[in-house]
């Protein structure tokens, strides 16, 4: 036998109706109108105030941002290559940085010929070298706004496995970025910018074939360029394998 009262059906029904409209009192889902408006009020205010405080707080920090530079830069950006028109490209002096300073006038870019790579300039061989078996690797810095290399920053390519050896051409000769490609005043300000490219030939042989080969690229030559960076090993320097097939 059981103690629990049952409500009839018809009860639970007229429970239901009372809770989502209350004749007598005129509440809706248990609230009077008065007390809807309040806590609408409220929801109003509160969430009025949270918008007015990002936007606040977004406005604030757009006015520290500058409109040619980020106003924080990481050391190692994302670079791109762009083979833009070098007609429009000004003449530059070699061995001295291009400073314009003058943020009224747009930014001049020294012009980098594609035939400075020689024969991995794709101008005589579309293949770049692969098809011989002498494969081209096209190296470059990572564009940094501001940045004045110091000395005479070059490239110097050399083979981590012990045992396997063999030659390299670099082109330019001189295996240098030149100053006269400094510094870069950012993608806005500098937009004709064309960054310069040191090529590596791998003079491989058949003896080389079939393995795998781990190069080390090093930026060396400047003071304030790094490369023996302990807590980044891959600042200033780039690791890659190659392994040619016959």
């Amino acid at each position: 036998m059981s103690n629990k009262e049952e409500k009839p059906a018809d009860q639970n029904q007229s429970t239901w109706k009372d809770f989502i409209f209350n004749p007598r009192s005129g509440a809706f889902m248990g609230r009077t109108a008065s007390s809807w408006a309040l806590i609408l009020l409220f929801y109003l205010v509160f969430y009025g105030f949270l918008a007015g405080l990002f936007t606040l707080t977004m406005w604030v920090m757009l006015q520290t941002l500058d409109d040619n530079a980020p106003k924080y830069c990481d050391r190692v950006p994302s670079p791109e290559y762009n083979d833009i028109d070098q007609d429009k490209k000004q003449p530059c002096v070699s061995g001295s940085y291009s400073i314009q300073d003058d943020e009224t006038l747009p930014k001049k870019s020294c012009p980098f010929k594609r035939s400075l790579l020689g024969q991995c300039s794709g101008l005589d061989d579309p293949n770049f070298g692969y098809s011989e078996g002498k494969p081209c690797i096209l190296v470059k810095m990572n564009r940094i706004i501001g940045l004045k290399p110091s000395g005479d920053p070059f490239i110097n390519c050399t083979v981590k496995k012990e045992g396997s050896d063999f030659n390299m051409l670099y082109f330019p000769a001189t295996k240098n970025f030149d100053l006269m490609y400094f510094p870069y005043y950012g993608k806005k300000a500098h937009e004709t910018y064309v960054q310069p490219l040191i090529a590596v030939k791998l003079m491989l042989e058949k003896k080389d074939y079939d393995n795998v080969i781990t190069l080390e690229c090093k930026i060396e030559g400047s003071s304030n360029l790094k490369n023996d960076d302990e807590r980044d090993k891959f600042l200033g320097r780039v690791i890659f394998t190659v392994k040619i097939t016959e």
